[in-house]
């Protein structure tokens, strides 16, 4: 039976894995040290899925009549209320420490996990994985009178949803 249950932005969780690769192992090396799994303060998670449609029209009809199906993108963008690098570090790699070091190095890579629970349905359970995800943008905001933020866009190679259904 499918999940149709819903959910608010509270009862979600953002989680980064990562994959056996060096891109990978780039990532782990950065979300262990930062504790970044999972993701705290974040807000305004989005994640997009945009297809390329082919429309075919036939002389003289004004209407399509087929649509192919094209390309497949995969991006989002997260906010943060907490600037400690980490964010830049998964953008940058290497790149963003210090010391320089000589390139070329990989640009790190992971998979991000959007699990949501309704804690008054135990055992239900959205989790929407975007693999190879790599950041694309990284932003800085600090207001006058709101909360300090960062942003970062993103990537993804392709995306994966798993719904659990729990007893009533």
């Amino acid at each position: 039976m499918p999940n149709t249950n819903v959910f608010r932005g509270t009862d979600a969780t953002l989680t980064l894995a990562v994959e056996a690769t060096p891109e990978g192992q780039a990532a782990e090396e950065i979300i262990n040290f930062f504790q970044l799994s999972p993701v705290g303060r974040a807000s305004n998670v989005e994640v997009f899925v945009r297809t390329d449609l082919e429309t075919f029209h036939e002389i003289g009809r004004r209407h399509p009549v087929s649509l192919r199906p094209g390309n497949i993108y995969v991006s989002g963008k997260v906010d943060r209320a907490y600037i400690n690098g980490a964010l830049l570090r998964l953008l940058l790699g290497k790149g963003a420490l210090p010391a320089r070091e000589a390139e070329p190095y990989a640009q790190p890579s992971f998979n991000l996990m959007l699990d949501v629970k309704d804690p008054a349905v135990p055992g239900t359970s959205s989790t929407l994985t975007v693999h190879g995800v790599k950041f694309e943008n990284w932003a800085y905001s600090l207001p006058e009178a709101d909360f300090v933020m960062e942003s970062v866009t993103f990537k993804g190679l392709f995306i994966t949803v798993d719904d659990v259904e729990g007893g009533a």
